[in-house]
């Protein structure tokens, strides 16, 4: 490995064992045996760095996701994002440090154009590539730069963010797998009576 693939490698290590606001750039150079001048050179900052790492993580886990939830040909749209988000909600115990550190992040970004900028562009290849999974569910024509399909994945996206959020303050208060399995069944036969609700795991 090179030294960006080295300090992303660290970046990564070091936001899951102490949080984003505790990262300084002599913890980056140490865990990653490389130099000061490494951070700048590829990432233009620290926080460019983490803001790096911590997208890889994100597309990474939307990938998963993802797999998730288009593994069975025969789902429905709305059986694939009943899987995605009760997918989500299991994964939270392994995921709670990054999501910390994605949210001490954010609330840099606000001050750090550069920084809003660099996550700005991580949001919108999330929802490009939910937007090509749901023109993908819908079939026919749909098309992943429909403004269509790109709304459901801001609402998609904005779901599962909602989610990890709340379990982030709340875990015991938060909806399990299971519980958001059964409130979406509900809702769908209330708002579909007679027709096949999506199935459960």
């Amino acid at each position: 490995m090179g030294h960006r693939d080295d300090l992303l490698a660290a970046a990564r290590r070091l936001l899951e064992e102490k949080g984003y606001a505790r990262i300084t750039a002599r913890d980056l150079v140490a865990a990653s045996g490389t130099n000061l001048a490494s951070i700048g050179y590829h990432f233009g900052s620290k926080e460019g760095l983490l803001n790096e790492a911590i997208g890889e993580v994100v597309e990474e886990w939307t990938e998963q996701l993802a797999e998730t939830a288009m593994a069975d040909p025969a789902a429905s749209p709305i059986e694939r994002g009943r899987v995605a988000w009760a997918s989500l909600l299991r994964g939270l115990p392994g995921k709670r440090a990054l999501l910390l550190s994605f949210v001490e992040a954010l609330a840099q970004a606000e001050r750090a154009p550069a920084l809003r900028a660099q996550f700005a562009e991580q949001y919108r290849r999330v929802r490009a590539k939910v937007a090509g999974l749901v023109a993908e569910s819908l079939g026919g024509d749909a098309r992943p730069d429909d403004p269509r399909c790109e709304a459901v994945a801001s609402f998609v996206v904005a779901i599962c963010d909602g989610l990890a959020t709340q379990w982030l303050l709340d875990p015991a208060g938060a909806p399990t797998a299971e519980e958001l399995s059964a409130g979406l069944t509900m809702l769908w036969s209330a708002s579909f009576p007679g027709a096949e609700p999506p199935k459960a795991d």
